[in-house]
């Protein structure tokens, strides 16, 4: 009766049925852009005042050879 020709690549076939449904999932959500369920997208502005930067003093002039 066990001879080596069992039914196992039924059950093989579901593993990689199930794995390749779950990698459609995840691409779904990774470049769907994050709106799967048709909310409003987010626009964010973001704005940061930084203070200007000290003024240098003058260079000072270069020395004649002389």
């Amino acid at each position: 009766m066990a001879d080596g020709s069992g039914g196992g690549g039924a059950g093989l076939g579901v593993i990689v049925g199930a794995l390749v449904v779950v990698v459609a999932i995840i691409g779904v959500i990774a470049f769907g852009g994050g709106n799967l369920f048709g909310g409003s997208s987010k626009n964010i502005d973001v704005n940061v005042h930084a203070p200007s930067a000290p003024s240098l003093p003058a260079a000072p002039s270069p020395a004649k050879p002389g």
